[in-house]
């Protein structure tokens, strides 16, 4: 198995070392390895954004959702901001920190388009952090129905998340 960035373990009384949600990522698999697992075709080939696309829209769930999109960034998510949270925190803060990190870089990189300030992203990477959260515990599935309905679910969530930072920040 390959370390899922948004899996739900939180396990208080363990190393990082015997967590195997960790310990995989620890064990140096490489991007082109972590992008054929999760697009099923190597690092650059032309059919891997179509892949991406649907193999994330069409999860059974918001946290798979997560675990096919943007292979890239989130391998490197995985092993700079990911591993080093879980040394000292539990691995739903770790995780909601991970999704806040990453839109704050979304932010940074407006910034600097813009040069003008911008804090949209992290908000909003952090509900859906929170809703990744959530769809892991309680749990959500909708694996079984046809995969425009999946997509359809996972876009709303995501629209939904959009829409609520926008109201939060007016």
């Amino acid at each position: 198995m390959i370390y899922s960035l948004w899996g739900m373990f939180v396990i208080p009384s363990v190393t990082l070392e015997e967590r195997p949600d960790v310990n995989i990522m620890a064990k140096s698999i490489t991007l082109s390895a972590y992008v054929k697992k999760r697009n099923g075709v190597a690092l650059g080939a032309p059919e891997s954004m179509r892949n991406m696309l649907s193999r994330s829209l069409g999860a059974g769930s918001f946290h798979q959702f997560w675990e096919y999109w943007n292979p890239i960034w989130g391998y490197y998510l995985a092993r700079l901001v990911m591993r080093p949270c879980l040394r000292v925190l539990p691995f739903s803060l770790a995780l909601i920190m991970t999704f806040a990190v990453s839109g704050a870089l979304h932010d940074l990189a407006v910034t600097l388009v813009k040069v003008r300030v911008t804090l949209f992203f992290t908000p909003w990477f952090t509900l859906m952090g929170l809703c990744v959260l959530a769809s892991k515990r309680l749990p959500l599935s909708y694996g079984r129905r046809p995969w425009l309905m999946r997509a359809m679910i996972n876009l709303s969530i995501i629209c939904a998340c959009l829409l609520l930072t926008q109201m939060l920040l007016k």
